[in-house]
C-alpha cells in the first residue's frame, strides 16, 4: 500500500493516466482506511466512504466521537498530513480528492 502511494507521489508509476484511473481511487481509500484505523482506539467502528462528483471525489471518515481528536491531531496537523498525501497522490493521476472527517 505504501509502495503504491510512494509510487504515485514520486512518479514511479509508468502507467498512463487512463490506465490507472480505476484502481487509484480505491488505493487512496484503502490508504486512508489503514492510517485512520492505526490511529484510533476503536478501529472496528471506522467507516470510510467515497463520494464522487463532477469536481472529483471526497473520502469521508466516520468514527467514534472519542477518536475524532486522534484523527485531527494537535492543531489539525494529522488530518492536514493525510489530506496532503492523498491530494498529492491524486494530483499525479490528475484527479481532485479531498478527505473529510464526519461528526
Amino acid at each position: 500500500m505504501f509502495k503504491k502511494l510512494f509510487s504515485f507521489l514520486t512518479g514511479g508509476n509508468k502507467k498512463s493516466v487512463s490506465d490507472g484511473a480505476a484502481g487509484s481511487l480505491q488505493d487512496l481509500e484503502s490508504f486512508v482506511e489503514y492510517v485512520v484505523k492505526t490511529l484510533v482506539d476503536n478501529p472496528a467502528e471506522v467507516e470510510i466512504t467515497t463520494v464522487e462528483n463532477e469536481d472529483g471525489a471526497t473520502i469521508k471518515i466516520s468514527c467514534c466521537k472519542e477518536d475524532i481528536g486522534k484523527i485531527v491531531g494537535k492543531r489539525g496537523k494529522t488530518i492536514m498530513a493525510i489530506r496532503s498525501l492523498v491530494s498529492g497522490a491524486a494530483g499525479r493521476q490528475r484527479k481532485r480528492v479531498s478527505v473529510d472527517v464526519m461528526d
